[in-house]
């Protein structure tokens, strides 16, 4: 029997034959997903901070019985004050407070859609971080969450601290919003204060619109939506976020996101130029004949004319506004951009590619 030789291809090879090392097979389980997230956007709140840190210690605590896990996403929408440095000690403090810091201010809505992109949790709250969402409000969500909802909204039973044009102009223009929708039911004195489920979360990641109207969305979705209702106190300090052009720009967002009532404001008013036409005519037509002989009125035609350009550029107003919207979408920038993220995973399951 022939011994086994070394290849002389390959000095210092051995003769014996080839062993292959075989390594146990290592299985690595995914981190467990926090039962509840509550999503906070921030925007110069350096006086309102602590606070809320506060009563977010006192009121987790008293969850213990409802959730095994939490975590809280700080967003930091641009913030010009010590809102950050805040946030930041925050988070060395607490692993479970996660801040996103954007590179700009990119809004309101931006910030909840950012918390939303990073909320982990089978449940996730949006609230705002001036007090006036009460976080112990969010013991009975989760209570209407386990009973099966999927989207449980706070409803203002009393607004405190708000004049009284605020509250006069809110209420008019959801109950307006909701006339000009008809398939989609937006809630009544309902703001952005809610929980919504694990689904609805990943659907509203699939919606990637530029102007966003978060509460609108959420009704568009659907899934089973239930209401709770508590007594909104005043701001606990600083200054309200939203004067009175933020509120108008947000209303016009709110109803060209969700209808084209505006647009047919056009065959309407051409109608309505067409009556009016109709009746001049049948009034000159009678003065012709039947009046006095009094030249073809000055005051007439100038009304006319007057009433036909404004309806021209009020719905040429209402045009460019779709418009124009359009193309911010084609445009397809990311819809903000991230600075910095302290205690967030870098690489997020279900996790939209572009912002």
């Amino acid at each position: 029997m022939d011994t086994p030789h070394a290849d002389p291809a390959f000095p210092g090879s051995s003769p014996e034959p080839f062993a292959v090392a075989v390594l146990p097979c290592i299985h690595f389980s995914a981190m467990p997903r926090p039962t509840l997230t509550l999503v906070i956007p921030i925007f110069n709140e350096e006086e309102v901070i602590p606070e809320l840190a506060r009563r977010l210690r006192e009121v987790i605590q008293s969850w213990q019985a409802q959730i095994e896990s939490w975590e809280v996403v700080f967003v930091n929408d641009g913030s010009r004050d010590k809102s950050f440095e805040q946030l930041k000690s925050l988070a060395a403090e607490e692993p479970r407070f996660k801040v996103i810091s954007f590179a700009r201010n990119f809004g309101h809505q931006m910030a909840i859609t950012a918390g939303l992109d990073r909320a982990e949790g089978e449940a996730v709250v949006i609230m705002d971080a001036d007090l006036q969402d009460p976080p112990e409000v969010v013991a009975e969500m989760i209570t209407r969450w386990r009973e099966g909802y999927d989207v449980v909204y706070g409803v203002r039973r009393s607004r405190q601290g708000e004049t009284f044009f605020k509250k006069f102009t809110a209420k008019m223009f959801y109950r307006v919003l909701r006339a000009m929708l008809g398939g989609i039911s937006i809630p009544a004195d309902a703001g952005d204060f809610r929980l919504v489920s694990r689904p609805v979360v990943l659907a509203m990641r699939a919606l990637r619109e530029r102007h966003r109207f978060v509460r609108g969305m959420v009704s568009w979705v659907g899934f089973r939506q239930i209401a709770v209702y508590y007594d909104r106190p005043a701001r606990f300090a600083g200054e309200t976020k939203y004067p009175l052009r933020k509120m108008l720009r947000f209303a016009a967002d709110g109803i060209a996101s969700f209808s084209i009532v505006p647009l047919r404001f056009a065959t309407w008013l051409g109608v309505l130029s067409g009556l009016m036409a109709l009746l001049t005519a049948a009034w000159a037509t009678y003065q012709r004949f039947y009046g006095s002989g009094v030249v073809a009125g000055w005051t007439t035609i100038m009304i006319a004319v007057a009433l036909g350009a404004s309806a021209q550029l009020l719905m040429t107003g209402v045009l460019g506004e779709y418009v124009g919207r359009i193309y911010e979408e084609v445009k397809r920038r990311p819809l903000y951009i991230t600075a910095e993220e302290i205690n967030v995973r870098s690489s997020v399951e279900e996790r939209p590619k572009a912002n």
